[in-house]
């Protein structure tokens, strides 16, 4: 196998994903484009040298349907002959692409490839690409009694690993805590590319869903987000603590990776910022849906030959506090190295974009006493990603 190293990884500050974001004017296209231009530009690379465009993405309809990394790199005035493909795993999108453009060079069939992702979920709704009632066909028949979204997932989670409402709060607020540390510490502005208007004007250079005065006291006074008659019938089991403060908010984002042959990077004077070890995709139960990244770690960690122990920096994508905590819990894990830089319930899960994002925030953190990361996350129908990443 040839090694598979990353030698670039930016993305946009995250925009709230509502009417009142910042990033609302800006078209899918256009913030995609902008991190990519960033990332040839940084790193050196010879776009024409670029393979593909492996791009996650969500909801493709509307202005995210038509293949929107082609459009981007397109828009970026980059070359004409690189083409590009659109993923959609769910919130796993642009991990997937990540794991991708790792297959692709590991076996040999490429050498250098733009792993990104792209949301805007304030121009694009959640859930717009999905037209009628029946959604899933014969599979709802499959679960009695019947499929469930997200948010009564995360309630099912919290349930059975006995997590209360406080705990869920106090873990939110740390999020939002360590997210505003490592904004002020400077951690993120080596991967974030401030993003512009048409007329050059910056309209957003820092994160904007950080909320550093959070507390528990505040978020206690937030009613539960999916309470309803009919699941209270269904799953009488339910505590009913999933607010949105201790969820991850609505929001709009961009992100890229460039992902080359450790052979290529040498060629070209390329400085890798980590090595891609491994990768894998597994799938449980679509009813409790989140908890999947627990068997996915235990399968990328049996498949290297690694202990959880040996990783000095993990993330798990926070799409509801339940998600880390449960994945915490069953696998021992220290929480100092689970998200230490905060989560998406602080910066936000612009749901395509957000496996490169992770990705990008692990891969900027390594270095120093920080040799190795692990980004996984859960997806909708119960899959999970799980990659590993190391210093060279």
């Amino acid at each position: 196998m040839n090694a598979a190293v990353v030698v670039g990884a930016l993305r946009s500050p995250i925009g709230k994903g509502k009417p009142t974001g910042a990033l609302v004017g800006i078209h899918p296209i256009d913030l995609l484009s902008q991190v990519l231009a960033a990332l040839v530009e940084q790193t050196g690379v010879d776009p024409a040298e670029v393979e593909d465009v492996v791009t996650g993405c969500v909801s493709q309809v509307a202005e995210q349907s038509a293949t929107p990394g082609r459009w981007a790199w397109l828009a970026a005035g980059l070359p004409e002959h690189v083409p590009s493909v659109t993923i959609d795993r769910r919130c796993g999108s642009s991990l997937q692409s990540l794991q991708f453009a790792y297959q692709a060079i590991a076996g040999g069939s490429q050498d250098v490839v733009v792993a990104a992702g792209v949301e805007s979920m304030s121009r694009v709704p959640m859930g717009s690409n999905r037209q009628g009632a029946d959604a899933f066909g014969g599979a709802a028949r499959r679960y009695p009694p019947g499929l469930v979204s997200q948010g009564i997932a995360a309630e099912l989670v919290a349930a059975r690993w006995g997590l209360g409402r406080e705990l869920l709060d106090e873990y939110s607020v740390t999020s939002h805590r360590r997210a505003a540390q490592a904004r002020a510490a400077g951690a993120f502005d080596a991967e974030i590319v401030p993003i512009r208007s048409a007329s050059g004007a910056v309209v957003l250079d820092q994160d904007e869903t950080i909320r550093e005065g959070s507390t528990v006291e505040a978020l206690s006074g937030l009613r539960p987000a999916f309470e309803n008659e009919v699941d209270k019938q269904r799953f009488p089991e339910i505590g009913w603590s999933i607010t949105a403060g201790n969820s991850s908010p609505l929001a709009d984002g961009a992100s890229a990776l460039l992902v080359v042959s450790e052979r290529y990077a040498e060629k070209n004077g390329l400085t890798p910022m980590a090595r891609i070890v491994g990768g894998v995709v597994t799938a449980e139960d679509p009813i409790q849906m989140l908890t999947a990244p627990i068997p996915a770690t235990t399968k990328l960690l049996d498949r290297l030959g690694r202990e959880l122990d040996d990783i000095d920096h993990v993330e798990v994508n926070e799409a509801f506090a339940p998600v880390p905590l449960a994945w915490a819990g069953s696998l021992d894990a220290d929480p100092d190295r689970l998200n230490p830089r905060g989560g998406a319930i602080a910066l936000g899960h612009p749901t395509g974009a957000s496996g490169a994002r992770l990705a990008t925030t692990a891969v900027h953190a390594i270095g120093g006493s920080t040799k190795s990361a692990l980004v996984t996350m859960c997806e909708a129908g119960g899959m999970a990603n799980a990659l590993l990443l190391e210093a060279l």
